[in-house]
């Protein structure tokens, strides 16, 4: 009897088991090679200051990094194009903060449990890295300033007179780089990985207001093309600012101001004549008094200047005491030293220092003698005392001159109205207190000297303007009348140039 041999199964299922767990092994090291490369890597989905690094190495990620931020910042100035490289204002990365603590999301996990995990599928997102850098804001705003706004700001065209007309250029706006603005814009720029470009916020930049300057370029400018050949002698002052221009004109060039050039008074005279009265008046005019300061000031009228004189100042004596009244003002070049009517007598021979120059002479009449500072100065008390209640008046006559009798005098001045020569060059209606006169040549019968001085009311502020003209030969009446009135035009529209125009002081 034969008896067969069975194998036993088992050596089957100990052949499988031993296959399985051999390719169980082999995967294992195959995943455990493949999660140890990964781990090297940064965890995927990393990001670093904006940029993703996920999956990739220390050094992958740090090149990254600077090639990103290395970018140059674009600046838009209208239509140019800046390109600000970053090393330009001192911009540096922290690498070393920034990769060390990417470094610890990396193994933020112990290796097996992390292994574990990846075997499993199980992700987690990281933490992102926050941008560490720096820059220098001063080196920025030094680039922005001496590269950027000197290069491409356009600077405003300045006001400046029309050359031979009574009109100001008001000028062109310019623009300018806003560098506050620009300082926060690019520095967010530099700490962005994509929005890397800035539109540079200008403002404009107004054009300046013509100064005195430019006012007297402009009124040498109308005598020029009126082919003046005379003297000229102008003062101004702004009643607001008490700023002050003051220059004399012959043939095209500047004499010398101090001392200033002494010429007849005329009628100008009365404007200290009229001070005076006030000064020595204890009691507010009577009828006969008032009808007297109206002729004098509003007519014009020499027999009503004498009277008034004599009734109210010094019957005998009253010209050398408006004299004494000036010079105590500090007006020592005006003076009155005898009566208006005919054949008065000199009282007195006055010396000033006026009358030491030599360079010019106006054949100054002995009986009556101004400068137009002078005059100019004795207006701008007057304002000052009506309008504020202070100035040289009060404190040189105290409790005798009052601020309303400062505005009387300015009302009186206000009401002679001839519509020529300061009055000519203004619109109509505009307040105008002043004096004006000329002096004929009893033997030739022509013009010599015109003058006007007064004080010019105006919707942007009052100002002083005095103006005095001398030829030796003849002052023709039309010509020079119509050039007088295009000077005191001119100082008109300086004056009242919109201050929207210009900005603010």
């Amino acid at each position: 009897m034969t008896l067969l041999r069975i194998r036993p199964r088992t050596s089957f299922a100990r052949w499988f088991a031993s296959l399985m767990l051999l390719g169980a092994v082999v995967l294992t090291t195959f995943q455990l090679i493949a999660y140890s490369r990964d781990r090297a890597n940064f965890p995927s989905g990393l990001v670093v200051a904006g940029v993703p690094v996920g999956g990739i190495s220390r050094q992958a990620a740090a090149e990254r990094l600077l090639s990103v931020y290395g970018l140059p910042v674009e600046l838009q100035y209208g239509d140019a194009l800046i390109h600000m490289p970053p090393a330009q204002v001192e911009f540096a990365l922290n690498l070393e903060a920034m990769i060390a603590a990417a470094d610890l999301e990396r193994t933020s996990s112990s290796f097996w449990g992390g292994f574990w995990d990846y075997l499993w599928g199980n992700t987690s997102s990281p933490s992102e890295v926050p941008l560490d850098a720096r820059y220098s804001e001063e080196r920025l705003r030094d680039y922005l300033l001496r590269e950027v706004g000197t290069r491409y700001d356009k600077p405003p065209a300045p006001a400046q007179p029309v050359a031979g007309t009574t009109q100001f250029d008001l000028g062109e706006p310019g623009t300018v780089l806003n560098v506050d603005q620009a300082l926060r814009e690019i520095e967010q720029a530099l700490f962005s990985p994509s929005q890397r470009t800035v539109r540079l916020a200008l403002q404009e930049s107004s054009p300046a207001r013509p100064n005195l300057e430019n006012l007297q370029v402009q009124l040498q400018q109308i005598m020029d093309v009126a082919g003046y050949d005379g003297l000229a002698d102008i003062y101004f002052q702004d009643l607001a600012t008490g700023q002050e221009l003051h220059f004399i004109y012959q043939g095209g060039r500047n004499l010398q101001t101090e001392p200033d050039i002494t010429f007849s008074a005329m009628s100008l005279i009365k404007i200290p004549l009229l001070v005076s009265a006030y000064a020595h008046m204890d009691q507010p005019p009577t009828e006969n008094i008032q009808r007297l300061l109206n002729g004098m000031v509003i007519l014009s009228d020499n027999a009503s200047s004498d009277a008034l004189m004599e009734t109210v100042i010094d019957p005998l004596q009253a010209p050398i005491r408006v004299s004494e009244d000036m010079q105590a003002l500090g007006l020592e070049n005006t003076f009155m030293a005898g009566m208006f009517r005919l054949g008065s007598p000199l009282l007195r021979t006055f010396v000033t220092p006026a009358q030491a120059r030599t360079d010019v002479d106006t054949d100054p009449d002995p009986y009556t003698q101004t400068t137009p500072s002078d005059m100019g100065m004795l207006l701008a008390d007057m304002y000052q005392c009506a309008v504020s209640g202070g100035g040289s008046l009060l404190a040189v006559f105290p409790e005798l001159i009052t601020q309303a009798e400062c505005q009387d005098m300015l009302n009186l001045l206000s009401q002679n109205r001839i519509a020529l020569l300061l009055e000519a060059g203004a619109p109509e209606g505009t307040r105008i207190a002043h004096k004006h006169g000329w002096v004929t040549n009893p033997n030739t019968g022509v013009i010599n000297t015109m003058a006007d001085g007064g004080i010019v009311f105006t919707p942007t502020g009052d100002y002083v303007i005095v103006i005095f003209l001398y030829h030796p030969v003849q002052l023709v009446y039309d010509p020079i009348s119509r050039m007088f009135a295009s000077l005191a035009e001119g100082v008109y529209n300086y004056y009242t140039l919109p201050d929207r125009e210009f900005p603010s002081d």
